[in-house]
């Protein structure tokens, strides 16, 4: 149940993105969202045990899916770290491509050395005594909780230094890494108990894996959704508001192209196709021309001013 719904948000942050990012230059985000997305997918129990079998039936879809759950995260890192310029050595060695590569053949190399059986489901309960397994989980959920700790790292500066509805994606993407890294923790205490035999304290640890999983894709996708959504609200906000401005000042504006001419009059095609806030910032410029010009009288009201400035 909870791969299902984790597999949904993932596919649901897939499409926002598709829709609220398409415009811009750098994927990795969506890239990150998507392959995420296939590995969840395939940890399905449905799906898992009709792909298995196809790929040998010795679950090596277990693998693929751990291998792309890393890629995945790597592109997240990458993502996160190329929106803002603080990027200090430590998170960028953590997403580098060379961790990344040492990681995808340490946990390859482990996989072989598990005694594996035919597909099952329950991958970690039914091999996890294996010291491979163990080696096999530990190393992917380290190199996740690496990279996701340099997320935490980068979304609290964030936070810190945005004001206003700008906090809100970094707050949510700040409590899905913290979700994140103690899931990472609580996996790797899991793998240890079991290896050790220590299984009362396994089963007293297991329970926390199903909600902190589920909150960490749960913050994470809220606030990769978000970031698009809050910058497109912002802008409509700011042409509305700027739409507002230049209705106001349009009766001030007319006054001053009657007695001073502006660009507007000699090319009115230009001035029309200009955006609101070019066409604001004309509006503004061909006022204040005809207020500075000493070959004509155009005086203007304390009122108008006020509206000028905020303008």
């Amino acid at each position: 149940m909870i791969q299902t719904l984790v597999a949904t948000l993932m596919w649901a942050l897939v499409a926002s993105l598709l829709i609220f990012r398409r415009k811009r230059t750098d994927r990795s985000i969506t890239r990150a969202a998507f392959t995420i997305a296939i590995a969840m997918t395939l940890n399905v129990d449905g799906i898992y045990t009709a792909v298995d079998p196809l790929l040998g039936g010795t679950n090596i879809a277990t693998l693929i899916a751990d291998a792309l759950l890393m890629v995945g995260l790597f592109f997240l890192g990458r993502g996160v770290m190329k929106t803002g310029e603080y990027r200090p050595r430590l998170v960028r060695a953590a997403v580098s491509t060379p961790v990344l590569l040492v990681a995808l053949l340490a946990i390859t190399a482990a996989f072989l050395f598990i005694d594996r059986g035919p597909t099952t489901t329950q991958f970690m309960n039914d091999f996890g005594a294996q010291p491979a397994t163990t080696a096999y989980s530990i190393i992917t959920f380290v190199y996740g909780g690496i990279v996701i700790a340099a997320m935490l790292t980068l979304a609290a500066r964030r936070y810190r230094h945005s004001a206003g509805v700008q906090r809100l994606p970094a707050a949510l993407l700040t409590l899905g890494s913290a979700f994140g890294v103690a899931l990472c923790l609580a996996v790797i205490v899991m793998d240890i108990a079991h290896v050790t035999g220590r299984l009362g304290f396994l089963h007293a640890v297991q329970p926390a894996y199903g909600p902190l999983s589920l909150l960490t894709f749960l913050f994470l996708c809220a606030g990769f959704a978000a970031q698009p959504a809050v910058r497109r609200a912002q802008h409509y906000l700011r042409d509305k508001r700027t739409a507002a401005l230049a209705a106001q000042l349009e009766s001030l504006w007319n006054r001053a192209t009657q007695v001073r001419p502006g660009l507007s009059q000699a090319d009115p095609l230009a001035a029309s196709t200009e955006d609101p806030e070019g066409h604001l910032h004309r509006v503004i410029v061909e006022i204040r021309d005809a207020m500075i010009d000493p070959r004509i009288t155009f005086d203007i009201s304390a009122e108008d001013r006020d509206l000028l400035q905020r303008a």
